[in-house]
């Protein structure tokens, strides 16, 4: 009786020593702030971030805001693409957190030129933002992609993969950009819908998709995307979040702390998968 009871004992004590250490690694990973918390977040961040002119050719200019990971060796490169709102104080702060668990993340504005006097995302308000966002041409969306990776991954600091994590709108262009770019080293898609099926064929990257169970709209592209990928082969993974809405990373305090409980499953899962993708 004495040695099972000590077994039980040694059990539970290694029970709570793998709990311990593995909320002390969520502490020290962190997560991205909510929207409201994404302003302080960037003033307060110890990590080096500045905006760069890219040449997307054809004469276009992208506006890409982009921040360094400190660490000793070569970066692997996350491209953070925004929502349909625009490169917001949030996505800049997504990106800076991004730039905390090591990688080289960088955030094109879509708005790039499009608002008044040539400016971006920040000359213009977010009905008009929705708006501009519609009329985008698929066709510049994908030149801005390569022409951020190109820029990132040519830098002294980083290494040569990388990986696109989008939300909403882009999580949409995040998947439908890896039917499109074969060195594309990994794809990550917040509550985007699925591109369609006849161009599932042409991604060779993985792909992990984080959603909201409130969130048919988008959730409804979820059953016929996953049986294709898998007729072809293809990696597609994704976890669906009970009670979850639209847009919960940003909206952190939302659906009576369903948001929240997403937003902690979702993070870390989203940096291990990149990590394990894109790194050596």
């Amino acid at each position: 009786m004495k040695a099972k009871k000590k077994h039980t004992v040694t059990a539970l004590a290694a029970v709570f020593l793998a709990v311990f250490w593995g909320i002390g690694f969520a502490m020290a990973a962190g997560l991205p702030p909510g929207e409201a918390g994404a302003k302080s977040k960037l003033i307060d961040t110890p990590r080096h971030g500045e905006w760069v002119s890219v040449d997307a050719g054809g004469g276009d200019k992208v506006s890409v805001w982009v921040v360094y990971p400190e660490r000793k060796d070569r970066a692997p490169v996350v491209v953070v693409i925004h929502e349909i709102f625009g490169l917001t104080d949030w996505i800049r702060s997504v990106a800076d957190q991004l730039a905390a668990e090591g990688f080289i993340a960088v955030a094109p504005d879509f708005l790039s030129g499009k608002g008044p006097g040539g400016k971006g995302s920040s000359s213009v308000d977010v009905d008009t933002a929705r708006s501009l966002i519609r009329d985008l041409d698929n066709g510049e969306i994908g030149r801005r992609l390569n022409a951020a990776a190109r820029y990132a991954t040519s830098l002294p600091s980083a290494a040569e993969r990388f990986a696109t994590v989008g939300f909403c709108w882009g999580g949409a262009v995040s998947f439908s950009y890896a039917t499109q770019q074969p060195e594309l080293g990994a794809a990550v898609v917040y509550y985007g819908t699925s591109p369609s099926i006849e161009t599932l064929g042409g991604i060779r990257a993985p792909v992990l998709g984080l959603y909201g169970g409130d969130d048919n709209r988008v959730n409804a592209t979820i059953p016929d995307t996953e049986k294709e990928m898998r007729r072809l082969g293809k990696r597609y993974e994704y976890e669906i979040y009970e009670g979850a809405g639209h847009g919960f990373l940003r909206a952190q305090d939302g659906r009576e702390g369903a948001n929240m409980r997403g937003t902690e499953k979702a993070w870390p899962r989203t940096v291990q998968f990149l990590k394990k993708t894109l790194e050596p």
